[in-house]
């Protein structure tokens, strides 16, 4: 991607504190107060579980590859800070936004392709192909036209080579990147910071084969290796972590949002622990169903 990240419309303006975003859903949820009371849904994080499985399960048999899928999360996230999800068919916003972010990411899928994946992944009703074109004008609109997503696999592959990482490593940072995708940080942070981020966990959790899954644990330690590495850098930091930390105070990135990376990755893996398929399925049914908007 030519475009510059700093002056990308991702960075103006979907980019926000913490405070921000809360505020932004605050918002939302005090407009459709009786909708929030009436119908109680999982913590946020377990809802992006959920929807992140069911896009996977959309995308797979059409090969739609990893940056697609990342870019409909986005948008599904997006979105979602701008309508109260009970006012919504989440299958429907779920594959329109793939729809669209295949579109963006120059791998266009046939609209009825995509209907007929969501039919059978939801067991839903609705088969009308003007919903995925009303919804995507929807999705459009709720989000300025503002469509462009810069993402941290391209600083992950630039800076690999430069911090050594070994196969094993690199897989292992990749599917890091992949993890935030269920959490604010493509909302919070810069993609660059993302990158280091994941970069550093792999090295410090030191796969023994592609594809390791990460835990609460190994991230926490990880934090504490962040620490000790910055307050103690001659006293038996490993080299290739210390190579990370010294890199990080000599550059302009923020070592702080490093630090705020890892702990919301932390929260992630541990309130993944809790995740349950069928109790996520069956809250959003029930908004959905008593509404009508699966029609």
């Amino acid at each position: 991607m030519a475009a510059s990240y700093w002056e990308s419309t991702q960075r103006k303006y979907w980019t926000f504190t913490k405070q921000q975003l809360t505020l932004e859903r605050k918002k939302v949820e005090e407009a459709e107060r009786n909708l929030v009371t009436m119908y109680p849904l999982p913590d946020r994080r377990l809802l992006s579980i959920y929807f992140y499985h069911q896009l996977s399960k959309m995308a797979r048999p059409l090969g739609i590859r990893q940056q697609p899928l990342a870019t409909a999360q986005v948008y599904v996230r997006r979105f979602y800070t701008k309508v109260e999800i009970r006012r919504t068919n989440p299958a429907l916003v779920l594959a329109t936004a793939l729809y669209l972010a295949c579109k963006m990411e120059e791998y266009p899928q046939h609209i009825r392709m995509i209907l007929a994946e969501a039919r059978h992944c939801w067991d839903t009703s609705f088969n009308d192909i003007s919903k995925i074109g009303e919804c995507e004008f929807t999705l459009i609109s709720e989000m300025n036209s503002q469509l462009i997503l810069h993402h941290p696999y391209r600083s992950l592959a630039e800076l690999q080579t430069q911090f050594q990482l070994t196969q094993e490593e690199n897989a292992l940072a990749w599917s890091i990147i992949n993890d935030h995708y269920l959490t604010d940080l493509p909302l919070l942070h810069a993609p660059h910071v993302v990158a280091i981020t994941a970069m550093f966990l792999a090295v410090v959790l030191k796969p023994t084969q592609s594809g390791l899954p990460v835990h609460a644990a190994g991230a926490t330690n990880a934090l504490q290796a962040l620490g000790n590495a910055r307050n103690s850098p001659t006293q038996g930091a490993q080299n290739r972590v210390q190579k990370l930390v010294d890199w990080l105070a000599e550059s302009s990135v923020d070592m702080e949002a490093v630090v705020e990376c890892t702990q919301e990755l932390i929260s992630l893996y541990e309130v993944w622990e809790s995740y349950n398929d069928k109790t996520c399925k069956d809250q959003i049914a029930k908004f959905v169903k008593a509404r009508g908007l699966d029609k």
